[in-house]
């Protein structure tokens, strides 16, 4: 099953992602994304309030 394919799902996604990853690491951490451009979780990290709002 596709881990975007529902509401609970993708919330689901971002919470795993929350906890094993924006709450461990630093905001200086760079990851490298099979898509779209790379970054660091500093960047990234006031943007999971809206995707969790948004969906995705």
């Amino acid at each position: 099953m596709e881990k975007t394919s529902s509401p609970e799902n993708i919330t689901s996604l971002v919470n795993d992602v929350s906890s094993r990853i924006f709450n461990k690491l630093p905001d200086d951490t760079w990851f490298y994304p099979g898509h779209g451009d790379d970054s660091t979780l500093g960047a990234e990290r006031p943007k999971l309030d809206e995707w969790r709002e948004r969906g995705w």
